[in-house]
């Protein structure tokens, strides 16, 4: 039973388009439009809803002060005093600033996982856990470093 539910679900993510892309947003661009503002990496997170390689990013380990911009649109979407060191190879917050990020079922595996996406330009950005500090959140924004960008205060 377990099985038929699984490859049920997984069909089903695999040809439900991803409803965040759906929704009118404050930035809207065509798609050949994001291909050319977006590196290929950063297409591929935003836009296709992929996920860096753990380590891959410098992000993941940074620890300097400022903000962290959506590369899609220029958002700050997470303080560096939020971040903290989770060792799950990319960056990790315990909160987003607010306003700034929705977050909803992941359109490809739907209420397995909470995605997380740029309030305003549907960008996603990685997802939501409850394993993060319990003297604060406790949850766990995991974003991909190649969907931020960084800037010092």
């Amino acid at each position: 039973m377990y099985r038929r539910r699984f490859l049920l679900t997984s069909a089903a993510a695999v040809t439900t388009p991803w409803t965040v892309q759906a929704k009118t947003f404050p930035v809207t661009r065509t798609e050949a439009e994001w291909r050319a503002v977006l590196s290929p990496a950063a297409y591929a997170v935003l836009r296709g809803n992929a996920t860096e390689v753990a380590f891959s990013h410098p992000y993941h380990d940074k620890t300097a002060t400022g903000l962290y911009h959506c590369v899609g649109c220029g958002t700050p979407v997470y303080a560096s005093a939020d971040k903290f060191p989770s060792d799950s190879g990319w960056p990790a917050f315990d909160r987003a600033i607010p306003g700034q990020v929705g977050e909803g079922p992941d359109p490809v595996y739907g209420a397995m996982l909470l995605e997380v996406h740029c309030a305003t330009c549907g960008g996603h950005l990685g997802h939501v856990f409850n394993d993060g500090p319990e003297s604060t959140t406790g949850r766990r924004h995991c974003i991909n470093g190649v969907a931020l960008t960084f800037r010092h205060t």
